[in-house]
């Protein structure tokens, strides 16, 4: 058989296997709408995203993936179906910290998929306004940086907010350095996110020294700056560059290569356990000698992992502060539930944040 037979009977089986895939794709759309219906009739129209059941669905799909694509592209492709399916039932509206073309848009599609629409708010007090008032049905905003640390702003809204986490986001972040000039020679200013323009320090004094550094909102918003002034840069993602119409200097100038934020989705309603979760806690404790030994010593005793310990003070008084606390568990768990009595019983103040399917991939 010569090779060009060969191919012509590749081509044709992919051309098969196609075909069942968007039988199979229907197939799954239409049951989808039939999951919808059983819902209206129940009255249970509040339900329709379900955080722990998409994660135990990718979770399956990761375990049961023998390649030859890798685990990240098998789920990718899988949540945009999901994503499809779920917007034949219910449009999913989500708020992001803006404008088009922030890593937090990127996680939002990466959690949601392109079927969801995604509103662009200019800040993060906006993203949780939005979601409380019932004007999106979830928020994602950024929390933390693998180099950089938490995100201060987005802890202190968990302080007042009603909302809860209902899942996490984790996202590799690559850097660009964006411009209409044609070379850096030419760059006088580069605009960056004060966590962006930290990611990049190394590569920024070796290449960029003489040149004046700006922080900004979001690297979105670099990226427009950049876009409209002559002899500007802006540290910002390839998305940006297609979106602001601009050069791409140089690609991947973090410093660290497994530069990862992590993102949190925000909603009204906390999801069920999915067998693999985290609890996020605010706690603050009496200003007494060994209180947060004391505080903390449920999690040894319950034999409970803690993830994060954050703190930040209260705004109730001079030198108070509070806790963030990441465990892993979901408040359904036994050992977690045993863990949270023993520190109602110590803590001042205990509030569950949220209990959510841990990230994905």
């Amino acid at each position: 058989m010569t090779d060009e037979k060969k191919l012509r009977k590749i081509r044709s089986r992919i051309d098969q296997i196609d075909q069942q895939l968007q039988d199979l794709i229907a197939d799954r759309a239409r049951c989808a709408q039939e999951v919808a219906r059983h819902k209206e009739v129940a009255e249970d129209t509040s339900e329709y995203y379900r955080p722990e059941r998409e994660a135990q669905i990718l979770r399956k799909v990761v375990q049961r993936n023998q390649g030859p694509l890798p685990d990240e592209a098998v789920a990718r492709l899988f949540r945009e179906i999901m994503s499809a399916c779920l917007s034949l039932q219910h449009p999913m509206k989500v708020a992001y910290l803006g404008p088009e073309g922030t890593h937090t848009q990127a996680a939002a599609i990466k959690h949601f998929g392109h079927a969801a629409a995604t509103v662009p708010h200019g800040s993060i007090d906006e993203v949780f306004r939005d979601v409380e008032a019932n004007a999106a049905h979830y928020g994602v905003v950024p929390i933390e940086n693998s180099s950089e640390g938490a995100v201060d702003h987005t802890l202190d809204m968990f302080m007042f907010s009603p909302l809860k986490i209902c899942s996490e986001i984790e996202l590799r972040i690559h850097h660009c350095l964006l411009s209409k000039a044609g070379g850096i020679d030419r760059i006088e200013c580069i605009y960056g996110h004060q966590m962006a323009l930290a990611q990049c320090r190394e590569w920024l004094d070796e290449h960029a020294a003489r040149i004046e550094r700006v922080s900004v909102n979001s690297n979105a918003e670099a990226a427009r700056r950049a876009a409209g002034e002559e002899g500007a840069a802006a540290i910002a993602s390839e998305t940006a560059a297609e979106i602001y119409q601009l050069n791409k200097l140089a690609a991947n100038i973090e410093d660290k290569p497994d530069n990862t934020t992590r993102f949190l989705v925000i909603g009204r309603q906390m999801p069920s356990s999915s067998g693999k979760d985290k609890t996020s806690l605010l706690v603050s404790a009496a200003n007494k000698p060994g209180a947060l030994y004391r505080l903390l010593k449920p999690l040894s005793t319950h034999n409970i992992s803690m993830t994060r310990i954050e703190s930040r003070p209260s705004r109730q008084g001079i030198w108070e502060y509070v806790f963030f606390i990441d465990i892993e568990g979901h408040i359904d768990d036994a050992n977690v539930a045993a863990a949270l009595r023993d520190f109602e019983a110590e803590a001042a103040m205990v509030k569950v944040l949220g209990s959510y399917p841990c990230a994905v991939l």
